[in-house]
């Protein structure tokens, strides 16, 4: 029987952004811009779907008087991809015979 996918992880900018900061420490706004090729308005919703469901935290600073968005994984978010690669294995495995 398969796992059920995460339905938030399940979308091809959110496992974007969460396979880039699975193995950062954290990135910035432009970095996740420039890596996922998205708008810049539509990376701004999908962090934000991301960060209301524990998966990332975003940190708003300055660096030099412009503004600086910061995103990180959290512990929940580690988890939630964890799980998802392994229910995504299950379903690209050959079925015992």
């Amino acid at each position: 029987m398969f796992k059920d996918l995460d339905a938030l992880l399940h979308n091809q900018l959110r496992l974007s952004i969460i396979s880039i900061l699975i193995s950062v420490d954290s990135a910035d706004f432009s970095h996740l811009l420039e890596k996922t090729g998205a708008t810049k308005g539509n990376l701004s919703v999908q962090i934000n779907k991301l960060k209301d469901a524990g998966y990332i935290s975003v940190k708003k600073s300055f660096r030099k008087n412009y503004p600086l968005t910061t995103c990180k994984m959290t512990p929940k978010g580690v988890t939630a991809f964890e799980n998802y690669v392994d229910a995504i294995s299950a379903y690209l495995k050959k079925p015992s015979e």
